[in-house]
């Protein structure tokens, strides 16, 4: 656990094991404790790093609107502060969003990516979600009711019902509730209005590995596709009847995935 000083402002990070890097990025609401239950596993042959974004969690927060970039900045200085020559990134959401920004920019540190519920772009429609978000968030109730139950599937949200009761209590009283919070969510959310990578994923090289979802209604299976198509060395998963949190959904899967693709050891494999 250790912060990097990056222009005046203090950078949450944690380092878990040895082995080849594996920088996982979290989503818009999410920290470095978000991925706790997945530790032991991602670290277990592999160097873990967790970070939470500017504005995320134990980050400093911010105080001027800034874009998406400043996070790829961060990301550039944290591995020179390592001392890391090749990554693995995986990001989920708005993680997976920056992680393509990263890798249209600094394709050079790129080892593999595994991209989960990411888009090249963000749309009118999905702009309009966020503007939504963030005229919701006087109220604490208005705003886990239009942030919340969207991004799980109906199927998980319905049979987990108790749980879901006991995190709204928790995010409505303790943490939606929080004007720091917020105020950083704003931020955050508008931090990623002019993402478009969308004519620079050519540009990417690394071997990618792009996870869908069924049931996403924050970024739909056709933005998957669009990735797929436009990343040349990529592959795509469909999982059926998951939502927007697919690693919380589909955890074991979520491990499956990620380990499988990035340790990998043959690039290619000849049939016949």
């Amino acid at each position: 656990m250790a912060h990097l000083n990056f222009r005046g402002k203090k950078v949450y990070y944690e380092c878990h094991g040895s082995g080849k890097p594996i920088v996982v990025l979290n989503g818009i609401m999410m920290s470095t404790a978000s991925w706790q239950i997945f530790v032991e596993e991602l670290s277990r042959n592999n160097q873990l790093i967790l970070i939470d974004f500017l504005d995320q969690a134990k980050s400093d927060k911010m105080e001027e609107p800034y874009t998406q970039d400043l996070q790829v900045q961060l990301l550039k200085s944290l591995f020179e502060e390592l001392k890391l020559d090749k990554v693995n990134l995986v990001g989920i959401s708005y993680g997976g969003e920056v992680a393509l920004e990263f890798a249209v920019k600094y394709g050079e540190y790129m080892e593999r990516m595994v991209l989960f519920n990411t888009t090249a772009k963000t749309s009118p429609w999905l702009r309009d979600i966020g503007v939504g978000w963030n005229r919701s968030t006087g109220d604490p109730l208005d705003y886990y009711c239009t942030t919340i139950p969207v991004i799980y599937s109906p199927k998980f949200y319905n049979e987990r019902s108790e749980w879901m009761e006991a995190r709204k209590a928790m995010l409505t009283e303790k943490v939606f509730s929080n004007k720091v919070f917020m105020d950083a969510m704003v931020r955050l959310t508008e931090s990623a209005d002019n993402h478009d990578v969308t004519d620079k994923l050519s540009l990417i090289e690394a071997p990618t590995l792009i996870v869908s979802c069924e049931q996403d209604y924050i970024t739909p299976m056709a933005e998957q596709k669009k990735l797929w198509e436009f990343i040349k060395n990529s592959e795509l998963v469909v999982l059926p009847d998951t939502g927007h949190a697919s690693m919380y959904e589909r955890p074991v899967l979520f491990i499956t995935l990620v380990l499988g693709f990035i340790n990998r050891v043959q690039e290619r494999f000849s049939i016949g």
